[in-house]
Order: structure tokens, then sequence, then C-alpha cells
């Protein structure tokens, strides 16, 4: 289940704070933990034999482990991948607690660490000072004065805090979101993207789509605002509902303004870089000098626009909503924001919109595990470098990256074998895959987080103050080179990522774990699980997205007129099969929004395949419990796909998510011609395609 930000979060990806030249020292290899690794291998009690492969691969993989899973009630779902997210988050919370016992001088790591933890854990202490840490805030929003106050509060609210990596790309609920990466028409410097934001809800289509279940939603996050304006004191309960309405209203013309998911994960779309000059002209309404000079932004020349809609129309609402209901909108953001730093009534009742009316999840995670995520969100390197020094031995790294090696030059391999592709073409992906840059486990070097005050029993400050310093990090990038070596997932994030305007992939170690990465597992099952992975990476910077960045990470065409032709037919035919796809009666997958993912799965488990089968030279694999070989590979891929999800998680994944489900991903098998005999599918069964109709991309 990887989980890739959109291209163009990629492409402005999140290096969350200065490395230092610190290193992780090893530690000798851990047990495994009880019951994380299954049979080092395919999961012979979690397959339904009773269904035939070539009907329901996804239920004859998992169908038995479907019927007695059961989703934790502090979870949207339960499957595999929650499995390794657990048994890293425990891992995680021993370092931390350990922290807050040992403590450390001030300003080091230990230190900083064990009181952010400490005091996010103490709830009693939060609880006794109800909104006083807030208030502040919410004064001065409220005397906002006029509209220049408002351009220069709306510049200092600016912050890199785009969540591009939780499956909700691109999303900031400020009303304008940062992220300063490699510029796409010049590799050799860094540039600001401001991206779209503001809305309480995760996507435009909540506000308005006509569809019967988001239309409920809308009214129930109308009573969530309501609740909220109550709690926080910002009306009394006669005046609350009004504010509520108001703030409602306001975030629907918002979302008018946006770009849709697809249009935003569109490079041509975005790579709009507006003069400074211009930005009263492209966007009137808005003081652009207050703001810029808010954000610390003025010394730029131009900043790259990323979804210009919604920068001049919420220019044009600076300009035409009244100034109260900019104060109450900004308050109620800031209320949000601060709300799981605030008394249990404000943190119940945004878990119980965002939680529960969302994604169906009954019960709120435990604090301690709230809290260690928000330390990974302040510290998270800090944390990771703690992480890999416990958890993470340098043999798992040397057999990794001799994998990334294998399939790197499948890939090579593929490439050449192409009858479509002209030379010229194929010199250009050549080049592309040779300046491939693979990062294993954690950073050659780590963030420095020297200057960032933590403060025991200040919670909402810390947070506070962990933003800025992240901030001002970034914003001292600007104007300079790139550093390819910077990471933009924590060392102890279950997740993989391929970042195209930087032609790099990484890896963390919280991933490398079983069941998606077992190094007591046969070959056919690594290639199959975490091979697959790999492929996939490397895939994405060949899909229909990736394709657009040379090896230096510009953004051209590199491609012959005939084979970028061919290139486009081959995806709309992805696009038309994942378009088939109903879940739902009212609700199918969106093939086009998804593409970019499908074509790294078809051609990352392809690309895997070849790079186990390789070094056999053409002999068969041992079998295992009566499996053959192919027959494991394939089964590893579905079992680590594993997952149940309730009924409004997934609905929310469809929509705004650029993954297709993960009963869907594995389907991709139907487009490779080994599966079909490996199972001995036949015509006739449901995933029965014709060899002219499965796709070939790479």
């Amino acid at each position: 289940m990887i989980a890739r930000p959109t291209l163009a979060a990629c492409l402005a990806s999140a290096g969350l704070l200065a490395c230092s030249t610190s290193r992780p020292t090893a530690a000798p290899a851990a047990a495994p933990a009880p019951g994380l690794a299954m049979a080092h291998g395919i999961d012979a009690a979690a397959m339904d034999r009773a269904v035939a492969p070539g009907d329901d691969f996804y239920g004859f993989a998992n169908g038995a482990w479907l019927a007695r899973a059961e989703i934790p009630a502090d979870r949207a779902y339960a499957g595999a991948i929650l499995r390794v997210i657990d048994e890293v988050q425990g891992r995680t919370r021993a370092i931390l607690e350990e922290a807050v016992r040992a403590g450390g001088p001030p300003g080091s790591l230990r230190q900083q660490v064990g009181d952010y933890y400490a005091t996010w854990l103490d709830d009693a202490a939060i609880e006794a000072k109800g909104l006083a840490p807030l208030r502040p805030t919410l004064a001065r929003l409220a005397a906002l004065p006029d509209r220049r106050a408002l351009a220069a509060e709306l510049g200092s609210e600016l912050r890199a805090d785009v969540d591009v990596l939780n499956n909700t790309d691109l999303y900031t609920d400020r009303p304008l979101g940062l992220w300063v990466e490699q510029d796409l028409d010049d590799p050799s410097r860094a540039a600001p993207y401001l991206l779209q934001g503001g809305l309480g809800m995760p996507d435009r289509d909540y506000y308005l789509s006509d569809s019967p279940a988001l239309a409920g939603l809308r009214a129930t996050y109308r009573a969530h605002l309501q609740r909220v304006v109550e709690l926080s004191g910002l009306a009394d309960a006669a005046g609350a509902a009004a504010v509520a309405a108001r703030v409602a209203d306001f975030e629907t013309k918002l979302a008018r303004t946006h770009a849709t998911r697809t249009e935003s994960s569109d490079v041509a779309k975005g790579n709009n870089h507006w003069a400074r000059a211009d930005l009263p002209k492209r966007a009137p309404g808005l003081d652009w000098d207050a703001f810029l000079a808010a954000a610390g932004l003025d010394g730029q020349a131009a900043l790259v626009v990323w979804q210009p809609g919604a920068v001049t129309g919420l220019a044009a609402l600076v300009a035409s909503e009244p100034l109260a209901t900019w104060r109450e909108y900004l308050s109620v953001r800031a209320v949000e924001r601060a709300s799981a730093l605030l008394p249990k009534a404000l943190a119940e009742e945004r878990f119980a919109f965002y939680g529960t009316a969302l994604h169906g999840t009954p019960k709120q995670l435990d604090r301690w595990k709230r809290a260690a995520s928000a330390t990974d969100a302040a510290l998270g390197e800090a944390v990771g470098q703690l992480y890999v020094a416990r958890w993470f031995p340098p043999e798992q790294k040397r057999e990794l990256q001799q994998m990334v090696a294998a399939i790197t030059a499948a890939f090579g391999r593929r490439i050449e074998a192409l009858d479509w592709m002209a030379p010229a073409t194929k010199a250009r992906a050549r080049e592309k895959l040779q300046a491939l840059r693979v990062s294993i486990a954690y950073p050659d070097a780590f963030r420095d987080y020297t200057g960032l005050q933590v403060v025991r029993g200040d919670a909402l400050g810390n947070r506070e103050r962990a933003e800025a310093f992240e901030y001002r990090r970034t914003l001292a990038k600007l104007g300079k080179p790139i550093d390819r070596g910077e990471w933009c997932m924590l060392p102890q994030t279950v997740n993989a990522v391929n970042l195209p305007a930087r032609n790099v992939l990484q890896f963390p170690a919280g991933y490398l774990e079983p069941p998606l990465y077992d190094r007591r597992a046969t070959a056919a099952v690594k290639y199959g699980t975490i091979g697959m992975v790999i492929g996939h990476e490397i895939s994405h910077a060949f899909d229909d997205q990736g394709a657009q960045f040379d090896a230096q990470g510009r953004l051209r065409n590199w491609w012959t007129e005939e084979d970028l032709a061919h290139f486009g037919r081959a995806g709309e035919a992805l696009v038309r099969q994942y378009d088939a796809y109903q879940p739902f009666p009212d609700l199918h997958l969106n093939g086009r929004l998804t593409l970019g993912e499908n074509i790294a799965d078809l051609a990352g488990l392809a690309t895997a395949y070849d790079a186990w089968k390789a070094p056999l030279g053409g002999a068969p694999a041992p079998v295992v419990d009566g499996l053959t070989g192919d027959q494991q590979f394939f089964l590893g891929y579905a079992q680590a796909e594993q997952i149940k999800e309730r009924e409004a998680s997934l609905r929310n994944q469809i929509l705004t998510d650029g993954h297709s489900p993960s009963r869907y991903r594995v389907l991709t098998v139907r487009n490779l011609d080994p599966w079909y005999a490996a199972f001995d599918v036949k015509p006739g069964q449901a995933l029965w395609l014709a060899p002219g109709e499965r796709v070939r991309v790479w």
C-alpha cells in the first residue's frame, strides 16, 4: 500500500529541517516482533482456496483473512500495512518514553524529543489551561482593522505544512501553503511554490458535489462548526449557528476557486511562474506587498503558483467578503488547528467529525499515539536518528541496495526491449535511469534542530515554535542549489516515495519490515513485496507525470512525437480499465486521477518479476508449501496489499486519493502474462483479459 504524494507534492517535497553531520550508530539486529512476520513468506491461513484466482485473485490471496479480520475501533482500516505501522509506532513510543526518563542537556535531541512528547501527553495540564494558550491569537484575529492587516495576517500564517504524505495531497487548512523545491525550469535552484488551501473539508467536491452522501456530510460539517464556535467561545449558543453558517458559506466560495485533484496533479498546468510585479494584476484584491513582507517572501522576484484560479479567487475574496466574515473564518481555522492541544471537549469534537464522520472510525487513537505522531511532525529526524540506531541493522540496507541495483537493471532491459520506442527516446530514458538516486532507510546526514526551543508544559507554544522553525529553514533554501540527499520522509515513516523533480527515490526504514519486507522470506516473495515497491517507485520516474521530467528534473519533452502518442494510448487504456471498477453502486474509480499510480503498479510489478527471474537463468524456482515460485511472487504482492476498510474511509479514498484501493491495485496482475500461467486463468473467468486487451506500458 504505497502512498506516494501527488506529483505536485513531490516536486515540492517536504524537506523538513536542515541536516547536521551526525550519523546513526548501527545497532545489532533486533529479534523479529511477535506476530509481525507471519510465516516468513506466504500466509497460507489468509488464503481462501475455495475462490478461483481467475475470478477474484484478491479474495483467493486474502479471503480467509478478510472474513475474520476486525478493524480496530481507533482505525479506519486493518491490514498488512497497519501491522507494520503499529509495530513501528510501538518502537517509537519506547524511544520517546526513554527520552522522557533520561532527559538531557537543554537543546539536546533527547531533551527536545522527551519534553515535546511529555508535554503533549499531559492532558491534565492542557485541560487546566483551557483556551488561554490560544487567546492571544484569537484576540489578534478579532481585532484585524482593515484589508491590509488581513493580507499581512494571511502572509504571517503561511507555513510549509501542506500535507502531502497522508493521502490528502496538496492539502492545508490555511488559506495558502508554501513549498520550496527545485525550479522545474531551472534545476540549479530552489523556488517558492504557492498552493491552494483553506478548506475545512478535504476537497472542493465535498462542498460542491451533488452526491447525496456528500450533501449529508455537508450538513454534519455545519453542525460540527457550530459546536466548535460554541466550545471555543467565539459566539454564544444563540449566535453560534449563524457564525457556523457564514464560515461554511465562505469555505464553499473558496472551494469554487479550487482546482480539482486531477488538475492539481497536472504539471503543465501547475508550472506557472508569476513575477512579483504582476501579482496585483493577476490576482487583484490582495495587498501583495503586505502579504509577501509578512511571509518573508518579499525578496523573491517570482513565485510558482500551482493553482492560479485558487490564488486569484482567494485575492478576490479578500476584497469582496466582509472583514467580519474573514475574522470569523480565520478564528475557526485557528481553533481547529489547535484543538488537539485545547480542552478535551474540543479535541473530541474534532475527532467526531474528522475521525468518525469522514472515515467511520468510532474511537480516537490513544493519546500516546497522537503524541508520538505530533512529536514526529515537530522533531521527526531527531526521533528517526534514535530509531534507526536501535532498529535498523546495516545488513538490511546492503541487501536492499542489491535489490535496487537488480531492479534498476531490469527496468533498463525493459527500455531496451521496447520495439515501439525510437533510439533517441531510449537514450534519454537511459540517461534518466542512470541519474536516478536511491536512498535506503535514512539520510546520510540528519537535520539540525539547534535553536528550536521546546519548553516542558507549553504544548501549543511548542508546536507553534516548531512550525515557525521549519518555515524559516524552508525559506533559507530559496535560490540555493537543491540538496538531493535531503529527505521528504522520516526514517520511521511507513511509506516510500519518488521525487521526480529531483530524480530521487526514498525508502524509509519504517517501511522495511515484515510482511512488506521480510529478510527471511524466499526471493520470490521478497521481489513480489518490497521488490514490487522498488519497481513501483522507479516506474514513477516514467509514469504519465514523471515522464515529463528529464534526468536533471527539468520539465521538458524528451520524447519523439510518435513515442509520446504511443505512451499516451497505453495510458488511456489503463484509464478505461480502472474507470470500469465500481466498488459502490453510486461510485466508481477515477482512472484519470489514479493513472500515475496504476502505471507504476503495472510497470513496477513487471520489472520486479524480471529482476527476480534473471538470476534463475530459466531454471524453476523452488516450490514452497506447494506453491511454485511464480505463485509465491504474485501472492506475496497481493498479501502485502491486504486491507479491510470502513466504507466511509474507502469512499473518501476514491474521491481524494491518487491511489486505487488495494483490492483494485492488485488487479494489475490481469495485464501480466505470467500471472495467467501461474494460476491457470482461463477465458470465461471474471478477470480474464485476452492478450490483445492486456495493457503494456514499459
